[in-house]
């Protein structure tokens, strides 16, 4: 094709390209950028919180539900703090912004991506899932980190506010504003958790049952009863078979201002066993008929859970009267996953130079490094810190 006849055919890609990337005049230096701002009207307030830019390989899940993926079908993503963000101001992250899998962002491999951001601004629920925080709609792009680009995104949508899960006859949740927990953060805190009650509840209104207090693995939420009682599930089989004692489950809930709060008390986190034990399971065992004595109150937890339940019995002798912990974290720092934090020098480093696991497959395989899993953590807290993710 001549040149007064238009452009070669090979260009029109590019020229549709640039209707959604900004691309720079030529003779400047390639740099693929993101530039996210906030749509005009969503909010009257400025917003400060964690910016993520995620990028996924597919839209379904949209990206931002994929965050906290670390396998193979992990998203690329970018973090950066933003501050006072409001309508005409922009925040722009590139390869200087701390990234995960890959460590810089000139890393991506060439290719077609979908592409979201997420802010997550929520100060009571450390989650990206949060209400309150903000998203872009996902938008398919061609990235490559060769060529000077930049992405624009707009938080346009917003996570509605807190709703509390449907109930049933049997499965009943609870959220109280913790007077402890609101005096330590200065502003109004929630305690949140689910019920399951026991086949019959309904038929005796003058019986009283005994408690059995569970707490699930790293962030387990307390809405995780509704899935427990799910029609196919074989804890519901079990919960109501004739022979099963009958007694209330109490699901504790693993979020708070700075994450999985592990249910004791702490310097950052406030007192939260106090919280439990002194408003929590009262309230629980007033409102549904238990009986309330500390020989009819057991616990019970995995992983993170078991941790917190054996924190609990141990912190709490005289208010429980045991606990079946499974698979606990470490009690101490000798075995905080494989680092022993007193002798080791290098918490992703063994001693013989090999990169330290953090997880594997049943067979053996590793599947995260400690490397890996604390640059995702870096990524997602604030700060560049795995400190506040």
């Amino acid at each position: 094709m001549s040149k007064k006849n238009g452009p070669p055919f090979q260009l029109f890609p590019l020229l549709a390209l640039c209707s959604i990337l900004s691309c720079a005049h030529a003779g400047e230096p390639a740099r693929l950028r993101f530039e996210v701002s906030l749509t005009n009207g969503l909010l009257s307030t400025p917003q400060t919180g964690r910016l993520l830019v995620v990028i996924g390989r597919k839209d379904t899940p949209e990206p931002r539900l994929t965050v906290s993926r670390t396998g193979p079908d992990a998203p690329f993503v970018l973090g950066s703090d933003a501050k006072n963000l409001s309508p005409g101001k922009a925040v722009f992250l590139d390869a200087t912004a701390i990234t995960f899998p890959i460590t810089n962002l000139s890393e991506l491999p060439p290719g077609d991506y979908f592409v979201q951001a997420l802010l997550v601004s929520n100060r009571d629920l450390l989650s990206p899932q949060a209400p309150g925080n903000l998203y872009s709609a996902p938008q398919k792009v061609h990235l490559d980190p060769a060529h000077r680009a930049t992405v624009k995104l707009a938080l346009s949508a917003q996570i509605p506010p807190e709703r509390l899960p449907d109930e049933t006859e049997l499965v009943k949740f609870v959220k109280i504003q913790s007077r402890l927990l609101s005096q330590f953060h200065s502003r109004p805190i929630y305690l949140r958790a689910g019920i399951i009650l026991p086949k019959g509840f309904q038929n005796d209104p003058t019986r009283k049952y005994p408690l059995w207090v569970r707490i699930g693995g790293l962030d387990t939420r307390y809405s995780r009863v509704a899935g427990m009682m799910a029609e196919s599930s074989n804890f519901r089989k079990t919960w109501m078979a004739e022979d099963t004692p009958r007694m209330i489950l109490l699901h504790l809930d693993g979020a708070g201002p700075n994450g999985d709060a592990y249910q004791v008390n702490s310097a950052n986190n406030g007192p939260y066993g106090d919280a439990i034990t002194q408003e929590l399971i009262p309230y629980i065992e007033k409102e549904f008929r238990a009986i309330g004595q500390p020989k009819t109150r057991v616990l019970s937890g995995v992983s993170t859970g078991g941790w917190a339940s054996l924190a609990l019995q141990v912190f709490y002798p005289d208010f429980f009267n045991g606990t079946w912990s499974s698979c606990p974290d470490g009690v101490d720092f000798r075995a905080f996953e494989l680092v022993n934090i007193y002798d080791d020098e290098n918490a992703y480093v063994n001693s013989y130079g090999f990169e330290r696991p953090s997880e594997r497959t049943l067979n053996g395989d590793v599947r995260l490094t400690m490397r890996r899993e604390v640059q995702i953590e870096n990524v997602l807290g604030h700060g560049n810190s795995w400190t506040t993710s």
